[in-house]
């Protein structure tokens, strides 16, 4: 569930949304991984890095959150 303002960086934001879309490529590509039986060597470092590079987006996409809050009108820290 999205907050009010990941919706609002979605609207407003190219770096935010950029990052979202990317990390939701990586998702996709995860999923698909997953539903196999059985993966490769070369499968298995993709699904590791993949994991590594969706967490440092999430990483990216909560601090430019968290700028976006504290730059907001009435916003007590």
């Amino acid at each position: 569930m999205a907050s009010p303002v990941r919706d609002q960086l979605l609207a407003s934001n190219d770096e935010f949304r950029r990052l979202a879309q990317e990390h939701a490529q990586y998702s996709q590509r995860l999923d698909s991984l997953v539903t196999k039986p059985y993966l490769s060597d070369d499968e298995k470092i993709e699904e590791v890095r993949l994991k590594k590079m969706k967490l440092r987006l999430k990483d990216q996409m909560e601090e430019l959150e968290q700028q976006h809050r504290t730059r907001q009108p009435g916003h007590v820290a």
